[in-house]
Parts: C-alpha cells; structure tokens; sequence
C-alpha cells in the first residue's frame, strides 16, 4: 500500500507539473561590429585574422564597415560571408554592377524577413543606413547598420546624417524591438548622437566607467587617440543587456592586426515588450 500511494503521488505531482505554464528563457542575440579597413594594411594577411576571431565569436549578426569590391578584389563582405556561412547584405551609394563599390554590409546567420537601405543626407558624403528585419525565435528584430561622417569637425555632419537615419528607421518602425550599430566616429555620448534618444550604448550602459578609463575601439597600432566609436546601440527597454566586451583586438603571431578598428560585441536578450 505504501509504495501504491508514492506511485500516486508521483504521478499526480507529474501532471501538475505538465499542466503548469513553462516560461522558456528568452533567447540570446549575439551582436558584432567591426570597421574592416578596406582593403590596406595587407588585407591577405588580415583576412583570416577576421574570420579566425569572428568565427569564434559566435554571432548571429555582424556589421561591417569599409568594405570594399574592386575587378580585382571580389566583395570583402561576401568573402567574409562566404568563409563563415552567412547570409550577406552590402549596401553602396555606388551603382550596382559597377566594378569599383564601397560602403557597409550585414552578415547574418538568422532568417531574413526584409531588407532595405537608404542614402544619407548630405548625399556628397557618399553615407547610407541599411536595414533588415530578423527573425529571433520567430520574433521580429530590426537591425539598422551605418557608418557616420569620419572627420573631427563633421558633428553637424553626422547629426544630420543620424537624423536623416531615424526618419528612415521610422518608416520602419511597428512596434518591434531595434538595433542601431556600426562606426559612427563619435563617442556615444557626443551631441551629434542625440537623434538616437531612446536607445542605449550597450557597451557604456555594462561599462560606465569605460570611457574614463581610456577604452578604444580605435586600434592604438594605427591611431594615437584613444576613443570608443564603434557602437551597439539597443532600443531601450526592449532588451536585457548580458554582456559586452572589446573584440578583435589580438594580432597573429607576425604581427598583423586584423583592422585599425577594434570590434565591439554585445549579448542581448528581447524582453517581449
């Protein structure tokens, strides 16, 4: 009788616990941005840099900037696509079909919904964001990638150019959860980046002693000022912030480094609101 009544209360205890809500854990967005550098600095050598220590990032979306195709030199994006086995998006000012392009590319490993892509104003610069919508356990992400005016007089170039960005984003905007990320040579607390009120530097909001002390994502081999301009940037609220860091910052045993830039990464989690 006694071992009757434990087997009952085993399986009674089983079919609460079946009938009970489970609340899975949300699932986590790996998130990279790297400046690649064109094709300078011995870009045979530093690809395999790139893809060694991408790779071992895990990502599921990456960001690039500076990326460059030549008639000589195939898409360094879809090179970089192609080696980790990732969906390529590349974006350019410059027309399609013409040899020589350059601008700004997202590889993903995540279902792609849709893309799109914009011109930035002033369009002299040559700047553009681009779009996706991703699919993260069957929930709608967007993801927006750009790469700001580069000199230390061009705030109210950039101000215009993130302003003009938003306005694009909002054509977008319904209602699901949003990234911001690429190079914008500004620091994340500079004025010109005031058009992305409502999202948080992910890197300064897990780090907020980062910039006093002297934290860079420009890489110190090619630059002689320290600064963190390379950004994720996540729609406030929308996410948990789990983890940030500094990447492709190790350069291979002759020397080479894989970029001028460092990279940032980012680990999110989409809150469901």
């Amino acid at each position: 009788m006694k071992h009757l009544l434990a087997a009952l209360l085993a399986l009674s205890l089983a079919a609460c616990a079946s009938s009970s809500p489970r609340h899975a854990t949300a699932p986590e967005l790996r998130v990279a941005t790297l400046n690649i550098y064109h094709d300078k600095a011995e870009w045979p050598k530093r690809l395999p840099l790139i893809v060694e220590q991408l790779r071992a990032l895990d990502a599921d979306v990456i960001a690039l900037q500076e990326v460059l195709q030549t008639a000589d030199l195939p898409n360094q994006a879809q090179t970089l696509g192609d080696a980790l086995g990732y969906s390529v998006q590349f974006v350019s000012t410059d027309p399609e079909g013409q040899p020589h392009r350059y601008g700004n590319a997202l590889l993903t490993r995540l279902p792609v919904q849709s893309r799109d892509w914009t011109a930035l104003e002033p369009r002299a610069d040559s700047r553009t964001m681009g779009h996706a919508r991703l699919q993260v356990a069957g929930r709608p992400i967007d993801v927006y990638f750009t790469h700001l005016h580069h000199t230390s007089e061009g705030a109210p170039l950039r101000r215009r150019q993130l302003q003009d960005g938003r306005t694009f984003m909002g054509r977008h905007d319904d209602g699901a959860p949003a990234l911001v990320l690429g190079d914008f040579n500004a620091a994340a607390s500079a004025p010109e980046l005031d058009a992305l009120d409502g999202f948080l530097d992910v890197y300064g909001a897990l780090h907020p002693d980062a910039d006093a002390r002297g934290v860079t994502t420009l890489n110190p081999h090619f630059f002689d000022e320290r600064r963190r301009i390379d950004h994720v940037f996540a729609e406030a609220g929308r996410f948990d912030l789990v983890e940030a860091r500094v990447v492709l910052d190790t350069p291979g045993t002759d020397g080479t480094w894989p970029s001028d830039h460092f990279g940032t990464f980012v680990v999110l989690r989409p809150t469901g609101r």
